[in-house]
């Protein structure tokens, strides 16, 4: 059996540690030192952390107002940012700072505290504004397509990008060429043959007819790449 002495130390360090706790909390538990804007509260955990609740929006909201985030500091002084950027704070689905926010660095052998920005919380009608918030890397594809990231993105990750385009069209022989000589302005929404061929609709329809094909807008659901004349199949994907 336990001495009862030692029973007295083991309360006595516990208490010791719980005291400590509180007293220097950001030494004893804090995973990692918070970032520079809140260096002020470095040693104040309940001003954001409610008792074994943990972090509560409505701490962060205290001095954060939520129709100024984006707007405007905790001071007020206006926030400088680039022409078409959006304040979308004011317009998510609910309010959650922790879904994307961490204000502790982490401890260094863990990542716990990373955070990916959650799109889910964005308003339907914004979420498709991906400009707003992002620059496309300066890479040729992506000058040349800049207006739906979703036909290669997802908002769950920037990588892997999914698009494969042989699924369409296979960019063989002299199709190896850039997205804006098929796909005018950047849409690749749409796409046109007639950039390059020097066949006019009229003809190419007259042509089809002969053959009892009726509907030729859509090129690439019979002429898969640019390996022969002929159709290379007619199911689409």
């Amino acid at each position: 059996m336990i001495r009862r002495w030692a029973l007295w130390l083991i309360v006595l360090n516990l208490c010791g540690l719980i005291a400590l706790t509180f007293a220097w909390p950001h030494l004893m538990v804090a995973p990692g030192p918070l970032i520079p804007a809140h260096k002020a509260i470095a040693g104040d955990c309940f001003a954001c952390h409610a008792p074994f609740t943990g972090v509560s929006t409505n701490r962060c909201t205290t001095c954060h107002k939520l129709p100024d985030i984006g707007i405007r500091t905790t001071t007020g002084a206006p926030i400088m940012r680039k022409a078409n950027a959006i304040a979308f704070h004011q317009s998510l689905t609910q309010a959650n700072c922790t879904a994307c926010h961490s204000d502790h660095s982490g401890p260094r052998l863990v990542a716990a505290s990373q955070r990916s920005f959650a799109h889910a919380l964005l308003n339907p009608k914004l979420r498709g504004q991906c400009a707003t918030c992002h620059r496309a890397p300066p890479t040729p594809m992506h000058a040349q397509s800049v207006r739906n990231c979703a036909a290669c993105h997802s908002q769950t990750a920037w990588k892997p990008a999914t698009f494969d385009h042989s699924r369409f069209f296979a960019l063989t022989g002299p199709h190896k060429a850039s997205c804006s000589t098929c796909h005018i302005g950047g849409d690749t929404s749409r796409y046109t043959c007639f950039s390059c061929h020097e066949h006019q609709p009229a003809q190419i329809r007259a042509e089809h007819a002969e053959e009892g094909i009726r509907n030729i807008e859509n090129c690439a659901r019979c002429h898969r790449s640019g390996s022969g004349e002929g159709g290379e199949g007619g199911d689409d994907d």
